[in-house]
C-alpha cells in the first residue's frame, strides 16, 4: 500500500495537467498513487492521458464521468472509493505542487485532523512561461524573486504564501491561528471523510461545496482543521475566475441550519 493517495480534480486543460504532474515528479516523497478525477473531459484529452500515464515514476489512475455540467464533488467521491491508501491529499488540476508538498502533508498527518495548505496565484504572464521541464528544474522555487516582482508590478497575488519554511519555529509561528480549509490543498484520513459521507453532490458549481461545506461537516464530527501555511505550498496557474452562483450559498446556509455532519447526498445514497 502507498503512503498516500493524491486526488487531482481535472477537466480538459491538458497543458495545465502536464505542469501539475511535472511537479509531482520531483516530490521529495514519491510513495504515493495519483488519481486523476476527471469531470467529463473530451475524448481526445482522455486518450492523451491514457497514452502518457505509464511515463511517470508513480502510479496514475484515471477515472472519468460523462460531462453533464460541473459535478466535481461527484467525481471526487468516486476517487475516494478507488483510492488504495488510508490517507488522502486533494489538489486541483491547475495547481502545481512545491517539491515538498506531499512530504509536508504526510509529516503532519494525524487522526481526527484535516490539514490545509495555501497557494500562490500566478499571473497569466508567469503561467505562460512555464513548461514541464521548468517545473522539474524547480523554476518557481529557485526564482521566487520573480514572483515577488510580479506581485508588486504584475498580476500575481498571495505571493508571500509561496515561501517554504523548514525551520520548526517559523512553521509554528505562522500556523498559530487556524485558517479555512482550501479545497485545492487539503488532506485527511480516509476514514474521516467517509464518516461524513464524502462531498455533497448537490453543489453543482465552483466554491463552497468542496471546502467550506466539507470543513463545516468535518468540524461538526469532531475533526479539527490544522494550517500548513508555508509548509504545503502550491502555485495556482492563471485562469479567469469562474462564476460563484447564489445557489451554492443558499445550499450551504441550509446545511448550517440542519447541523448534520453526514450528508445524504454523498458517497452512500439513501
Amino acid at each position: 500500500m502507498t503512503d498516500v493517495s493524491v486526488i487531482v480534480s481535472f477537466y480538459n486543460k491538458f497543458d495545465y495537467l502536464k505542469l501539475v504532474l511535472a511537479g509531482f515528479e520531483i516530490q521529495s516523497n514519491k510513495k504515493f498513487e495519483l488519481i486523476i478525477a476527471d469531470d467529463g473531459s473530451e475524448e481526445k484529452v482522455v486518450k492523451e492521458i491514457e497514452s502518457f500515464a505509464s511515463d511517470y515514476p508513480f502510479r496514475i489512475k484515471h477515472i472519468w464521468q460523462e460531462d453533464n455540467g460541473f459535478r466535481k464533488n461527484k467525481i471526487l467521491n468516486q476517487a475516494i472509493l478507488v483510492s488504495e491508501s488510508e490517507y488522502l491529499i486533494f489538489i486541483d488540476g491547475d495547481c502545481v505542487p512545491h517539491s515538498h508538498f506531499v512530504e509536508g502533508h504526510i509529516e503532519y498527518k494525524s487522526s481526527g485532523i484535516a490539514l490545509t495548505g495555501r497557494r500562490v496565484n500566478l499571473s497569466q504572464r508567469i503561467t505562460n512561461i512555464l513548461t514541464p521541464q521548468k517545473i522539474k528544474d524547480r523554476f518557481l522555487e529557485k526564482n521566487f524573486h520573480l514572483l515577488i516582482e510580479d506581485g508588486l508590478f504584475g498580476n500575481s497575488f498571495d505571493v508571500e504564501k509561496g515561501l517554504y519554511f523548514r525551520n520548526k519555529f517559523l512553521r509554528d509561528w505562522f500556523n498559530k491561528k487556524p485558517r479555512g480549509l482550501l479545497g485545492c490543498n487539503f488532506s485527511l484520513h480516509k476514514k474521516d471523510i467517509l464518516a461524513i459521507n464524502g462531498f455533497d453532490e448537490r453543489y453543482e458549481a465552483p466554491s463552497i461545496g468542496e471546502d467550506s461545506d466539507v470543513q463545516f461537516r468535518l468540524e461538526l464530527n469532531g475533526v479539527k482543521i490544522k494550517s500548513l501555511n508555508h509548509i504545503a505550498v502550491q502555485y495556482h496557474l492563471y485562469h479567469k475566475l469562474q462564476e460563484r452562483p447564489q445557489k451554492n450559498l443558499t445550499l450551504f446556509e441550509n446545511v448550517k441550519k440542519d447541523k448534520t455532519f453526514f450528508t445524504s447526498f454523498g458517497i452512500q445514497k439513501p
